[in-house]
């Protein structure tokens, strides 16, 4: 009886949620792709609702702030988080210690868009295609350096993954976000870099920097004519960056229903499709047992590679 008691209690609850505004919380500044991602989304979600999904932008940390707030956020459903691919996958194996534990504390809702990565490369470096800056990387170990938009975020270890399938030596230089970064690439300070396609395609198109190779196992449509890993021979190097909405674990799992229906209804609609398509993204709902399939896959991979170059992050 109590089991039932429960079912009808939790049923109940759902039905009645939500009747109030929820809030989104993005670990970004405004005006970032996830930004973006999670503007589109709340507004697809807020009239399924019935309610407003209002966003609120909590940078910091390497997203640790964001995380911190959603842990410490009542378990009703009203708060959300479009989570980064860094803090369920990579912080658990680069941190000391986290605010959260992803096995015990997070419920994962879907998963949201998938944001493909472009090797890019200075007009210096005298390579065509990725087998030609292998060569060259070979010929020339350690004289070559990179950009990444930080330490231990997949602009970082997305080149390591390909010194360890390419058995190369290229030196890391750490930024604080890609847009210096890409400073530095324009003006040959660094000689590549591994970046979202939406922060370096007007640099690619004005002939600034060269286009490589994309980090994915299928070609994009912004940039049709170059090449995937997958064709270049590494196909073990796949670097797509991918969001995803959580909640608490002990939000009552037909509050979650409600939720995952709401969000995925709207990463199914070609209104939102089309304004990810826009930025290079492609929208990715999931089922909560393929965002957990997915996750553990993708630990996996990342775990392996912050193990081989012994990779710590500073609290």
């Amino acid at each position: 009886m109590f089991a039932v008691s429960l079912l009808v209690s939790g049923v109940t609850l759902a039905q009645s949620f939500p009747n109030k505004p929820l809030r989104m919380i993005v670990p970004f500044t405004v005006g970032g792709p996830a930004d973006l991602y999670a503007r589109e989304l709340s507004q697809g979600m807020s009239p399924r609702l019935g309610q407003p999904v209002l966003v609120e932008n909590k940078g910091g940390a390497g997203g640790m702030l964001a995380m911190e707030a959603l842990v410490k956020s009542p378990a009703d459903g009203y708060t959300l988080l479009l989570n980064p691919a860094s803090v369920l996958v990579m912080a658990p194996f680069a941190r000391a210690s986290l605010p959260y534990d992803v096995r015990k504390d997070i419920a994962l809702i879907t998963t949201v868009a998938k944001n493909p990565e472009i090797l890019v490369l200075s007009t210096a470096v005298p390579a065509k295609n990725l087998r030609e800056l292998v060569d060259y990387l070979k010929a020339n170990p350690g004289k070559s350096n990179y950009g990444s938009a930080g330490g231990g975020t997949i602009t970082h270890l997305g080149v390591e993954m390909l010194k360890v399938e390419a058995k190369v030596n290229i030196v890391h230089v750490p930024y604080k976000g890609a847009a210096p970064a890409v400073t530095d690439l324009i003006a040959g300070q660094v000689q590549m870099a591994l970046l979202g396609i939406p922060v370096v395609l007007p640099h690619i198109k004005s002939g600034k920097i060269k286009a490589l190779v994309v980090t994915s196992d299928k070609r994009v449509a912004a940039l049709p004519d170059v090449p995937t890993t997958v064709e270049s021979g590494f196909p073990r190097v796949q670097t797509d960056y991918w969001y995803g909405l959580i909640a608490v674990t002990a939000v009552p799992s037909a509050i979650q229903a409600r939720l995952r229906a709401a969000a995925v209804t709207t990463l199914e609609s070609p209104a939102l499709q089309e304004q990810f398509a826009r930025v290079g993204a492609e929208a990715f709902p999931s089922t909560e047992e393929e965002y957990r399939s997915f996750m553990i896959a993708e630990q996996a991979k990342w775990g392996a590679i912050i193990k081989a170059i012994g990779f710590k992050e500073s609290d």
